[in-house]
C-alpha cells in the first residue's frame, strides 16, 4: 500500500508537470508576440500559473517517490490552499455571474445589453476609467466592428437587423435601439428629427471608426455579458479540476501517512 500510494502520487504529478510546460511556453510566446494591452495583460499571469504548477508537481514527485516527508507535507499544504482557493473562486464566479442577460428585441436578430442588469462587482470593474481605457484599446485592436464591414456587398438595413451579432458587436459597433438613428451602414448611423437622447449612449455614439460606441455603457455591458458566459464555463471546468485535486490530495495524504509510519 505504501509503494502504491507513493507511485500513484508520483504518476499524477508527472502528468500535471507535463501540462505545466505548454502553459509556460504559451506565456513566453504571448510576451514575445504582444502587440496590444490584452496580450500584455495575459502573459505574466500565464507564466506564473505554469511555474506554480511546475513547482508543486516537482515537490509532489520528489516527496512521494523519494519518500521525503517534509517536502510531501509542504506539497499537501499547498494543495489544500489551492483547493480552498479554487472552491472560493468557483462559488464567487457563480454568484457574480448570476445576474445579467441580453434583451431580445422584436424584429432583430441581435440582443441589446444594459450595464445596470449585471452585478455591482462586475460593473465596478468597467466603470473605472483606467480599466476601461485598457479594455477599449483591446477592443479596438481586435477590430470586432470592422468584421461587420468585411462583406462583398453593402448590407441592407433589414439584412442588418436580422444579423446575429455578438454581445460586443451589438454593444460597441452600433448605437442603441433607443436612439432611433437612421441606418447608413453597420457602423455609420445619422441622427434624425425622431432621434432620442434620453439614453446617454446616444450622445456617446460617433461614426469615427476608433470611437463608434466604445465609450457607451452598452459596450461595457456587452463585455460583461462575454465575461459572464466565460466565467460560467470556467466555473464548470473548475468543478472537474476540484474533483481531480481532491483525489490527488487524498492519495497524497495516504502517502504522507505511510511515509511517516515507515520511519517509526
Amino acid at each position: 500500500m505504501v509503494r502504491f500510494s507513493n507511485s500513484l502520487v508520483g504518476i499524477l504529478n508527472i502528468i500535471t508537470l507535463l501540462l505545466s510546460i505548454p502553459i509556460i511556453v504559451a506565456g513566453i510566446w504571448l510576451s514575445r508576440q504582444a502587440s496590444s494591452e490584452c496580450e500584455r495583460f495575459l502573459d505574466t499571469p500565464v507564466i506564473i500559473l505554469g511555474a506554480f504548477i511546475l513547482a508543486v508537481s516537482l515537490a509532489g514527485i520528489v516527496g512521494s517517490c523519494c519518500r521525503v516527508s517534509w517536502l510531501l507535507w509542504v506539497y499537501l499544504f499547498v494543495m489544500f490552499l489551492l483547493i480552498l482557493l479554487l472552491l472560493s473562486f468557483t462559488i464567487f464566479a457563480f454568484v457574480v455571474t448570476n445576474k445579467g442577460a441580453g434583451e431580445a428585441l422584436s424584429g432583430r436578430g441581435y440582443k441589446e445589453y444594459r450595464l445596470g442588469d449585471y452585478s455591482n462587482w462586475l460593473q465596478k470593474r468597467v466603470r473605472s476609467d483606467e480599466n476601461w481605457r485598457k479594455i477599449r484599446s483591446c477592443l479596438q485592436d481586435s477590430k470586432i466592428c470592422q468584421r461587420l464591414l468585411d462583406t462583398e456587398s453593402p448590407t441592407d438595413v433589414q439584412d442588418f437587423y436580422r444579423e446575429h451579432l455578438s454581445a460586443l458587436q451589438s454593444g460597441c459597433c452600433k448605437p442603441s435601439n433607443d436612439c432611433n438613428f437612421q441606418y447608413i451602414s453597420p457602423t455609420n448611423w445619422t441622427r434624425t428629427s425622431a432621434s432620442s437622447s434620453a439614453n446617454p449612449d446616444c450622445s456617446a455614439w460617433n461614426n469615427e471608426p476608433n470611437t463608434l460606441c466604445y465609450n457607451c455603457n452598452s459596450c461595457k455591458a456587452g463585455l460583461l455579458d462575454n465575461i459572464r458566459s466565460d466565467w460560467k464555463k470556467v466555473a464548470i471546468i473548475n468543478i472537474i479540476i476540484l474533483v481531480f485535486l481532491v483525489i490527488v490530495y487524498s492519495v497524497g495524504c495516504c502517502a504522507f501517512r505511510n511515509n511517516r509510519d515507515g520511519w517509526k
